[in-house]
């Protein structure tokens, strides 16, 4: 019972509510264009979500802990881990397992949704898959891929996924919601890169921070924190989102003090904690008010 409460410190409990927040998006496409869902499959969906996410976090602490990153990484509240491994080394195996055991729940929810829904899901569950066990490994040491890994999982892979089994199809609708997220999630990974490069450098990884540097890559991040709002403002035009979907351009509000932040303190891990705070706020805010305007659905 000890061993599984120090456990929920490598699932990173808090920021499992990004999850949510990214399938509420799938829904609100779902509902807008079906009007009804089936609402056991949005659960199971939710499940599945999370199980990913608690994988993918718990894999991260296991391998940093025996690439000995751990030891190296100067943690914030927003980037590091937990160091609950460091602390608790003998937690090594049980960490590794409950890995896999989440994995394992992933694919069985994948399975079960391929066989009811139909085998135009396969394509993302696998990628899904590969994304969640092979990023702190393999993925961190590509730059590209290190950058927009993170944005697919919680973008196209969740919200068209959601949307999908939802619906029974693949909609523009869904892929142009999953953009939102996509820009916002890979921006969240790559700011809290910011304050790890020296250590990530030191254990072979190669993140943009690492390989142009912290100002350059300020700018693609300052580029991905405009291009969600495009992306809703686009939709709305189109006629692919409804009107009440630029409720999303609330979140605005916070892009200058989040650019401001950065563009000051580049830098400076410690000053840079107030706007990796606010790009998680950012990152929760406006895919829930997306998906608010989508059940409102105002005509357009």
């Amino acid at each position: 019972m000890k061993s599984m409460k120090f456990l929920l410190d490598p699932m990173r409990l808090p920021f499992l509510v990004l999850t949510p927040a990214c399938v509420v998006l799938g829904l609100g496409t779902a509902v807008w264009s079906e009007g009804t869902v089936n609402w056991f499959y949005f659960v199971l969906v939710l499940i599945g979500a999370v199980s990913a996410h608690i994988s993918v976090n718990a894999f991260n602490e296991y391998f940093d802990f025996k690439s000995g990153l751990d030891e190296k990484t100067q943690r914030t509240p927003f980037s590091g881990g937990s160091g609950r491994l460091q602390k608790n080394p003998e937690l090594e195996k049980p960490a590794l397992m409950m890995s896999w055991i989440f994995l394992g729940i992933v694919a069985a929810i994948g399975i079960y949704f391929a066989w009811k829904i139909g085998a135009a899901l396969i394509p993302l569950g696998i990628l899904g898959l590969l994304i969640i066990y092979f990023y702190t490994e393999w993925i961190t040491r590509y730059p590209l891929l290190c950058l927009i890994a993170p944005g697919l999982g919680f973008g196209p892979l969740m919200v068209m996924g959601t949307d999908y089994v939802l619906t029974g199809s693949y909609s523009w609708t869904a892929f142009l919601a999953s953009l939102v997220p996509f820009f916002l999630v890979s921006n969240l990974l790559l700011l809290n890169q910011f304050p790890d490069a020296e250590a990530d450098q030191s254990i072979g990884r190669k993140h943009y921070p690492i390989q142009i540097g912290k100002l350059k890559s300020s700018r693609i991040y300052l580029a991905f924190l405009v291009l969600p709002f495009v992306v809703i403002a686009i939709g709305a035009i189109s006629g692919l989102l409804p009107l009440s979907s630029l409720l999303g351009l609330m979140a605005l509000l916070l892009v200058i003090p989040i650019s401001k932040g950065l563009i000051s303190h580049a830098e400076e891990a410690e000053e840079l904690i107030p706007v990796q705070g606010q790009n998680v706020v950012i990152n929760l805010v406006t895919p829930v008010l997306v998906a608010i305007g989508l059940f409102i659905g105002w005509p357009g």
